[in-house]
């Protein structure tokens, strides 16, 4: 598995997080690195301190311009 695959396994898991619970998506949008630190449902996202930092400079309204940038990133 590549690492780009892996990065983009647990970006779509962490969509799925924000998409089934408005509170995450909420946290995720409020403030990325806090959100992915807390993890979700007992899980962790399995991210770099270097994804997370540019994940942490998202800046969006809902989750769709969330996702917009966040498939930019990698």
């Amino acid at each position: 598995m590549t690492k780009n695959f892996q990065i983009q396994q647990e970006f779509s898991r962490l969509l799925t997080a924000a998409v089934i619970n408005g509170a995450f998506r909420q946290a995720l949008l409020r403030n990325p690195s806090d959100a992915i630190s807390l993890g979700f449902g007992g899980e962790a996202f399995n991210l770099s301190p270097d994804v997370i930092k540019n994940i942490s400079g998202i800046k969006a309204n809902s989750l769709s311009e969330f996702a917009s940038q966040l498939v930019n990133i990698y």
